[in-house]
């Protein structure tokens, strides 16, 4: 038997793809798995899983005082279970870890998925970026292993922290086929309603499109939309269907016309990042609309499968229209996606990510 991991996120599992899929991975690999999320209030029960899965109940839903909560709250279910190896998934759980992980002398391993100081919600408060800042910097310099999802991110960690760090990229399993859009006809945005993702920009876009959008996610942003959507009159164009079980989600997105992956500069978080909803879209066969950050431009250099475009309306609008107009355009990305399909796929990261286990075990 491998040795026992824990894994932890304040995300609900049930729709943490990312997270479900390292898990997996390792457990596969003969590691005995632990993946600790949270539980919301409308949490549905958890989906059966080859790993154990715990979810902690918090009496505060954000802001500091819920990661205060979150972390104390984990240090207390650390003491009465012990595992060989701790692993934190970005800052807002590493500091339960570290100590944890420090006073059992265990190694320590850190996931930085985001670059928490310069997330959109923090990067223009300085009291609230110092402390994300100073729990990262503690994270780097106790992990054992630490790894990232893009190579911009894996840049800017080693020269800001002058240690290793390995690139994981977030990508999707490979799927058996995929489908010709639906009717009618719609794009698909799936992912957190944050801000910073560029939906209030897609929206105003959306009034001279003869198209549909559907939104599957959830978030805080979510009244604000679905205000906006009635302030637009855009009711029977804009569907927002909340979050979405991994295959339903799937099966909408290999319907869908064409995807959208438009985050904001709002932070290096953002701008450094390379989202699986990128990779989701190109597994489905479909195009996408995405901005031009370092990481896009560079994937879509190696296979022209988006539109890029900047982040207002009219841009965003030319470009849907370009797609729904521009056959042969459609046709060229379409055929690319089906292309990289082949190669942009998890079933080739998570070979990096057992060898890096096993190596640390």
């Amino acid at each position: 038997m491998g040795k026992s991991i824990v894994l932890t996120v304040t995300t609900d599992l049930n729709h943490d793809q990312r997270m479900l899929r390292i898990a997996g991975t390792l457990a596969s690999a003969g590691f005995v798995v632990t993946l600790l999320g949270r539980e919301l209030p409308g949490s549905k029960p958890l989906g059966g899983q080859h790993f154990q899965q715990v979810r902690l109940r918090c009496r505060l839903a954000k802001g500091p005082f819920f990661y205060l909560e979150f972390n104390l709250r984990l240090i207390l279910w650390f003491l009465w279970n012990r595992f060989e190896i701790y692993g934190g998934v970005d800052a807002d759980t590493a500091l339960a870890g570290v100590l944890t992980a420090w006073w059992r002398r265990q190694p320590f391993v850190y996931d930085a998925h985001e670059l928490f100081p310069e997330l959109p919600e923090v990067v223009n408060r300085p009291p609230v970026e110092a402390v994300w800042a100073w729990v990262e910097k503690l994270a780097f310099s106790r992990a054992s292993l630490a790894y990232t999802v893009s190579g911009s991110l894996v840049e800017y960690f080693q020269q800001r922290y002058r240690r290793r760090v390995h690139l994981i990229r977030n990508m999707p399993f490979r799927q058996p086929g995929v489908q010709e859009p639906g009717q009618p006809v719609y794009f698909i945005y799936q992912g957190a309603l944050n801000v910073g993702r560029g939906l209030e920009a897609t929206l105003e876009a959306m009034q001279d499109v003869p198209a549909q959008l559907v939104i599957c996610g959830d978030g805080p942003l979510l009244p604000a939309l679905q205000e906006r959507v009635q302030q637009l009159n855009l009711s029977r164009k804009v569907i927002f269907k909340g979050n979405v079980a991994p295959a339903s989600l799937a099966q909408i997105t290999q319907q869908a016309y064409a995807g959208i992956m438009l985050l904001e500069n709002q932070g290096l978080s953002y701008y450094y990042s390379l989202a699986n909803k990128f990779f989701d879209y190109v597994q489905a066969g479909i195009p996408q609309i995405c901005i031009p950050f370092p990481e896009y431009e560079r994937l879509n250099t190696e296979w022209e499968v988006a539109l890029l475009t900047n982040n207002n309306p009219e841009d965003i609008r030319k470009s849907m229209l370009a797609l729904l107009e521009g056959r042969e355009t459609y046709q060229r990305l379409r055929h690319n996606c089906l292309r990289a399909r082949q190669e942009w796929v998890w079933e080739k990261e998570a070979e990096r990510l057992v060898h890096l286990y096993k190596e640390l075990a």
